[in-house]
């Protein structure tokens, strides 16, 4: 499984608009985000199949109902990454019977936590996260830029390419095996 497990991200931000776009084992995985609606389009680019799923703010709350109830915690410790100094937050679950907790470090030099909203556990971080783990399913997985490149960002960039079939999530997820 960890095999199959993203190695690289590229996130791509302009304004409250971001991509990011993850490698795994099977093929290619964006998602574009727009954090003025916080509405989401999850692309899947696996086999040679080209699937689109569109999913509102509503959608999404209803995914991830089961996600603990978390609170930020910024510490006032400091790190730098990728040229920029970032705080360090813990998130935390707010029911002490589950063991939930995180660390991150963000900035808002490069965006506001708008571009957080996709991510219940990440929501109320106030910036871009430039380093965070994330412990899913007893694998524990930790993301940390190793670059930031400022240029310009096409607007393009955020609209779902030719050749992807647009379907729903039911769709999606029986065309996988559930």
């Amino acid at each position: 499984m960890a095999t199959m497990m993203p190695k690289t991200l590229k996130l791509f931000i302009k304004g409250n608009k971001s991509r990011t776009e993850m490698k795994t084992g099977f093929g290619t995985t964006t998602v574009l985000f727009d954090g003025d609606d916080k509405s989401s389009v999850v692309l899947l680019d696996m086999m040679g199949q080209k699937y689109a799923m569109k999913m509102t703010h509503e959608d999404m709350e209803e995914e991830n109902v089961d996600l603990p109830e978390t609170v930020v915690e910024v510490t006032g410790e400091t790190k730098e990454i990728a040229g920029y100094t970032c705080k360090k937050a813990l998130v935390k679950s707010v029911d002490e019977t589950d063991d939930f907790e995180e660390f991150v470090y963000f900035t808002d030099e490069l965006g506001s936590g708008i571009l957080n909203a996709n991510n219940p556990l990440f929501e109320d971080i106030d910036g871009v996260m430039l380093e965070y783990s994330n412990n899913e399913n007893d694998m524990n997985m930790k993301m940390e830029a190793i670059s930031v490149e400022k240029k310009k960002v096409s607007d393009d960039m955020f609209e779902i390419p030719e050749g992807y079939k647009i379907v729903t999530q039911d769709e999606l997820q029986n065309m996988f095996g559930g």
